[in-house]
């Protein structure tokens, strides 16, 4: 069992820059892999961001490129979130899962067996 909280949530202004936590804990052995995802309202939850530290790999919607960036250290990881704007309005969902190859897709909620609460995150125009 893997319990994750996400921290870092707020309000800010377009243009602004946001930092999200989220840590796992656990006590089983073995590396937990997390990503990041985002759900606004009337809409999915989608893939954001993931992260294979042991590789190097990160994994970005293309929404975000270039605007987050996510990294990961041991069982933490953090998502930066820069200029932002009123569509990266969202609740934003960590997740964990313990093999580190995807079976279809970073984005596929399936490959991820751990969530966290969210934590919600509002951007003004």
């Amino acid at each position: 069992q893997v319990q994750l909280v996400e921290s870092g949530g707020g309000s800010v202004q377009a243009g602004g820059s946001l930092r999200l936590s989220c840590v796992a804990s656990t006590v089983a052995r073995g590396n937990i892999y997390i990503a990041w995802f985002r759900q606004a309202p009337g809409k999915e939850r989608e893939g954001v961001a993931a992260i294979i530290p042991g590789l190097g790999r990160t994994y970005y919607a293309d929404s975000v490129k270039g605007r987050f960036t996510i990294s990961q250290d041991n069982a933490k990881s953090t998502l930066q979130l820069n200029n932002l704007t009123p569509e990266d309005s969202a609740i934003y969902y960590c997740a964990a899962r313990r093999r580190i190859a995807f079976t279809s897709s970073w984005k596929a909620e399936k490959e991820y067996n751990y969530w966290g609460q969210g934590t919600q995150v509002t951007v003004s125009s």
